[in-house]
């Protein structure tokens, strides 16, 4: 499994914005990359700057979101949807879209149920629930 450094997983986005600005060829990950970065232009400043970004600290208590985690949710949600995984995945994120008439706004509200089940997988020391995703995500579909 490939476990990239915080480091790896800046310089990735930055280098994605950096090739998708200047026209440059880009694997398909950085193409999906650039296509998240471009929905999210309140990030492109930070994404500009490598060294900035390499030495930025995104604390709560700062109160900044960090762009660098946002952007690696919505790539992890677009690769569980184009495997489905879990199962089902893929219907109910295409049926929370269609409902809120964006796949943006359906990646946030989906964001919110991966953050749930990571939370409550540290919290009870078990592994992450996917079936209690899944249902999570339904239920936001289905409101």
């Amino acid at each position: 499994m490939f476990q990239p450094s915080q480091h790896d997983v800046r310089r990735f986005f930055c280098e994605a914005f950096a090739k998708h600005r200047g026209g440059q060829p880009m694997s398909p990950m950085e193409t999906l990359a650039a296509q998240w970065i471009a929905e999210h232009p309140e990030y492109h400043a930070e994404l500009a700057d490598v060294d900035a970004a390499l030495a930025a600290s995104y604390t709560v208590e700062d109160g900044r979101s960090n762009p660098f985690l946002h952007l690696s949710m919505h790539l992890s949600i677009s690769e569980q949807c184009s495997i489905d995984q879990p199962s089902g995945i893929r219907q109910a994120v295409e049926l929370l879209a269609a409902r809120r008439n964006s796949l943006h706004e359906a990646h946030h509200e989906v964001m919110e149920a991966l953050g749930e089940m990571i939370w409550a997988s540290q919290r009870s020391g078990l592994p992450p629930d996917p079936h209690a995703y899944l249902d999570s995500v339904r239920r936001r579909a289905t409101k």
